[in-house]
């Protein structure tokens, strides 16, 4: 009997998009007409062939997956990365059987719970004790087996308190925490989860993470797709890595897709900057607003790698809500392997030293000295807290990411100006003392 439980060839989902011409100043009535016609005549003959209604003038074919083929054998975790756009949530409708594949074929063996969107198969108007049956019996689960596990949902999800309050009410980490508990508990064979858990807390995130390890070491089936690529790392045993709607690569080793994937952001351009455009990470003592990295060599390009002969400078931009002593940010950096190379903090320097905060908008500021790193891809994660007392943003868990590359400017020496082994490539200076035999068998004997 064949391992595979996932088997797709072939894939690909087409949409049809429209546009708006551009309007002329003077256009005659029966243009208009005409227009208007034709587009009522399309629309028409798209509802009586029960084809999706689209909007515009102008048609045109968006391919979200194409030519996409890979296969999934039982109890691997797979995790799936790629830039927005780049065609991972389709390829979860599809497999999750909400949508259509336009082309190809996917063959699937077992049960799949999904868990896509927030608050998926929630009704607003239900507590959340009537969604938990209501969303459980869409999954598959049967009345016995849902309140055999409600207790264990409930505990999971940590809404014991608010159970009986209609879910229009809850807020939206609630709503995912609701949803995921009753898709993790399903026990289904196949799991498939979305980037929905960056809605949660750093402590249910840990949380989310840990039932998925459970669910993998149980023999089940888990595809994961997450922007996080430290949890992606360490959950996950193979990378599937999507760009541009086709499948750029597969990997067995997770931190070879991490790095081909960091490698291929952009091209050549191996700088992102992280924008707070959807008013996420917010909390009460601190939102970030913008997270960069930047150089200050003469002729340095946005966008593309920097010259390690001068310093790089890590901004973090955003808003000072409430002032506390032990509000500490800092940032992770990481290698091209994903490994950690060294966390920096504000608070790292003597109290006397300590920069004073006041409420308003910020601009934190480290550098990384130059002839510091090696040539490579690297990438850094924002971590803001209150010591020992409270995650805001956690590296490896829910911690804006951010990277960048280093090329030349490693040496001043006619030797070695490339890539030597090793994360760090500092250049230090040497010096050599003439010595007799004599002292100098005495110098190594003590």
């Amino acid at each position: 009997m064949s391992d595979v439980v996932i088997r797709a060839e072939g894939l690909g989902k087409k949409y049809i998009i429209g546009h708006e011409v551009e309007r002329e100043r003077y256009v005659a009535l029966r243009d208009v007409m005409t227009r208007n016609a034709r587009n009522l005549w399309r629309k028409t003959a798209d509802m009586v062939h029960g084809r999706a209604i689209v909007s515009g003038d102008a048609m045109e074919e968006f391919w979200a997956l194409k030519d996409v083929s890979f296969e999934v054998k039982r109890g691997e975790v797979i995790g799936v990365i790629g830039r927005n756009g780049a065609g991972k949530s389709t390829l979860l409708k599809v497999l999750s059987r909400i949508t259509e594949p336009s082309e190809g074929r996917v063959t699937i063996k077992g049960h799949v719970a999904s868990l896509l969107e927030v608050g998926t198969g929630f009704h607003p108007e239900l507590t959340g004790r009537e969604n938990i049956y209501l969303n459980g019996a869409i999954l598959g689960m049967t009345r016995a087996e849902i309140k055999r596990k409600f207790e264990e949902i409930v505990d999971f999800a940590e809404v014991e308190k608010f159970l009986d309050t209609p879910v229009k009410r809850y807020s939206s980490g609630m709503y995912v925490r609701l949803a995921f508990a009753v898709a993790a508990h399903l026990e289904p064979e196949i799991l498939i989860v979305d980037e929905v858990l960056a809605v949660g807390d750093a402590e249910f995130q840990k949380k989310c993470l840990g039932k998925m390890r459970d669910v993998a070491a149980a023999g089940r089936t888990v595809l994961f797709v997450s922007h996080n690529m430290n949890a992606v790392e360490r959950l996950c045993q193979r990378v599937m890595w999507l760009d541009r709607a086709k499948l750029a690569g597969q990997f067995n080793d997770p931190r070879q897709g991490i790095t081909a994937y960091l490698s291929g952001i952009g091209g050549e351009c191996r700088f992102e900057q992280w924008s707070n455009t959807r008013n996420e990470f917010d909390n009460p003592y601190f939102k970030p607003t913008a997270f960069w990295v930047e150089s200050r060599a003469p002729k340095a390009v946005p966008g593309q790698p920097f010259s390690n002969k001068f310093p790089i400078t890590v901004r973090i931009a955003g808003e000072v809500k409430r002032v506390d002593p032990s509000f500490n940010i800092g940032i992770a950096l990481y290698g091209e392997d994903g490994s950690t190379l060294l966390w920096s903090n504000l608070r790292d320097v003597p109290e006397a030293e300590w920069v004073t905060l006041r409420p308003g908008a910020v601009d934190f500021r480290v550098q990384i000295p130059p002839r510091f790193l090696n040539e490579g891809i690297y990438r850094l994660e924002m971590m803001s807290s209150l010591h020992c007392r409270a995650w805001f943003h956690q590296p490896g868990v829910n911690a804006p990411l951010i990277s960048f590359s280093i090329r030349g400017g490693l040496s001043d020496s006619p030797y070695w100006d490339f890539r030597r082994p090793g994360f760090f490539a500092p250049v230090w200076r040497w010096d050599a003392q003439s010595q007799s035999t004599t002292a100098l068998f005495e110098i190594i004997s003590q």
